[in-house]
């Protein structure tokens, strides 16, 4: 059982940078960085990161080709593996919507799109010069001035049936966005189906829950400091997920409206409790406990603590420390 924490580079640099490092003091094995154009870029966050650590494995989490062509992610990443001394991996996904509509970018045939980028990423990544034909992506004859130190594991974003099993088929990791059992045990069926079309074993992938996840002492601060992100979650959730939690679409649809129009207060008042059950693991260390084993039962082999991590990060990163991984990792291991 491995352990992996995310950050929103959406405050100062040093915040950020901080959080990475402390990370690694506290017993987290993966650092998990989110790449939106709107926020600090991802690859200068990691590359200081990288500076004050020595053992967390760093990477962005999750990049997308279509606003970031396969060969600027192959060097970046390479950059890192160098920068890092051999710690980078890759989180790739198809991006949302929502964020690649304000560009005017379209999100055409995903599942297409992402097979091509792993395929460009690692003949790049092998230090081969890349010739490729794709639906999405053309290459023509192009190489990188330099190979990561070592192979660059890929681990692939995913949430609907048929991503979940591309991302088994074809991935060294998979980042399930998700915090529920119940979209877990739908996962799993799909994972399934990729190994076997790969001929590939469970033991062959990490299978991370990319969690909402908040934890304080006291399960009200908890609970309260995911509101904000459930809101978001619920807003972007596709109606497939909201009918598995018996969320009505129209409470969602309310709820993104609020949003798009800034109305945040608004939006954060009609985040329900069957809401905040569905898409967040939140609550003392004991209960976060509990609700992770129930992961862990199901399949998953990393835990990556994802926002709001608490109401206040450092604090609850230390509870996560004490009380939460060593409490896994104990069970894990019996």
């Amino acid at each position: 059982m491995r352990f992996g924490i995310e950050f929103v580079p959406d405050t100062a640099f040093w915040q950020t940078v901080g959080h990475g490092i402390l990370s690694e003091k506290y017993g987290f094995d993966f650092v998990w960085i989110t790449d939106h154009f709107n926020n600090r870029n991802v690859y200068v966050i990691l590359s200081l990161i990288a500076n004050y650590t020595d053992r967390v494995y760093l990477g962005p989490g999750v990049t997308n080709p279509y606003l970031t062509h396969p060969a600027f992610i192959a060097s970046s990443i390479a950059s890192l593996d160098r920068v890092s001394g051999g710690r980078a991996v890759v989180g790739l996904g198809a991006g949302d919507r929502v964020t690649l509509g304000y560009l005017g970018v379209e999100r055409k045939k995903p599942l297409r799109a992402i097979r091509e980028c792993v395929e460009i990423l690692r003949a790049f990544f092998r230090g081969e010069r890349v010739s490729y034909q794709g639906e999405i992506f053309n290459v023509q004859s192009a190489s990188i001035s330099y190979k990561p130190l070592r192979k660059i594991p890929i681990y692939i974003g995913a949430q609907g049936p048929k991503m979940l099993a591309l991302a088994a088929e074809i991935g060294d990791g998979i980042l399930i966005n998700a915090s529920h059992p119940i979209d877990f045990r739908f996962a799993m069926e799909h994972i399934k189906k990729g190994l076997e079309r790969a001929g590939k074993r469970k033991e062959d992938i990490d299978i991370a829950a990319y969690t909402s996840f908040s934890v304080d002492e006291n399960p009200e601060k908890a609970r309260k400091a995911a509101i904000p992100v459930v809101a978001f979650i619920a807003a972007g959730s596709p109606k497939i997920v909201l009918e598995r939690h018996d969320i009505p679409e129209e409470a969602a649809e309310s709820i993104r409206e609020a949003l798009k129009a800034g109305k945040f207060k608004e939006a954060f008042s009609q985040v329900t409790d069957d809401m905040i059950e569905a898409f967040t693991i939140y609550g003392t260390p004991e209960d976060c406990v509990r609700k992770v084993e129930e992961l862990i039962d199901i399949g998953i082999t990393q835990l990556v603590v994802g926002s709001p991590i608490g109401k206040r990060k450092r604090k609850a990163m230390k509870l996560i420390s004490e009380h939460v991984i060593p409490k896994l990792k104990e069970e894990f291991r019996g």
